[in-house]
């Protein structure tokens, strides 16, 4: 497939895009190391496969028309990356200003809250449908969206383990100031979750 000469650097452009799950991929690595952010960073994997499925099923061109549903998704999204940036900042300062003197983080919450940011993104799975269509081949639809989503998963797997080292290397390098890279990322989810906010449904929103 010629396209994939395309597609594939067009793709990993998205996958590297700052934007919450990175963000904390880039924060589990720098407080758990770089394997610990990739196990964590799978659940969104596992989140994509059905979102995946479901755009190439329409469910894209539901929530590009559809205002009601669009907003409730958006506005759940939102919330959920709001408390997540208040929840960091308000650790951050009940312990001190020591990242260290607080709780370690677990695997079965970070993996949790990397499914939850994943899934309360609208704009995932209308990518998913926008962007797929551009180059998925209509006499092999089936087999063709199959290869696309197979690809896009591999380097979403990329990205996070690239965000992961990056993490990791810059906690060893600063590792006195951990503290403020975690009110970095609260702050960092509180402004992701108020562009959620603001975000507009394409479709009929952009006439």
């Amino acid at each position: 497939m010629a396209d994939l000469l395309l597609f594939i650097p067009a793709c990993f452009a998205l996958n590297l895009a700052f934007g919450p799950n990175n963000l904390m991929a880039l924060t589990n690595g720098a407080h758990r190391g770089a394997l610990f952010a990739l196990l964590a960073g799978l659940a969104r994997l596992l989140v994509f496969v059905p979102m995946i499925g479901l755009s190439a099923l329409g469910l894209g061109l539901v929530l590009s028309t559809s205002a009601l549903v669009f907003t409730i998704v958006k506005i759940l999204g939102a919330g959920y990356l709001i408390w997540l940036g208040i929840k960091l900042l308000i650790s951050t300062g009940a312990s001190g200003g020591s990242v260290g003197a607080g709780a370690p983080l677990r695997l079965d919450d970070c993996f949790r809250r990397e499914a939850l940011v994943a899934l309360g993104n609208p704009k995932a799975i209308l990518i998913f449908a926008a962007f797929f269509l551009q180059f998925v081949d209509t006499d092999a639809y089936v087999l063709s969206y199959l290869t696309l989503g197979g690809i896009f998963l591999l380097l979403e797997a990329l990205a996070i383990l690239i965000y992961a080292l990056v993490g990791a290397f810059a906690a060893r390098t600063a590792a006195s100031k951990l503290h403020w890279f975690q009110r970095g990322s609260g702050a960092g989810m509180i402004l992701f979750g108020v562009l959620l906010l603001l975000t507009k449904r394409p479709g009929l929103d952009q006439g």
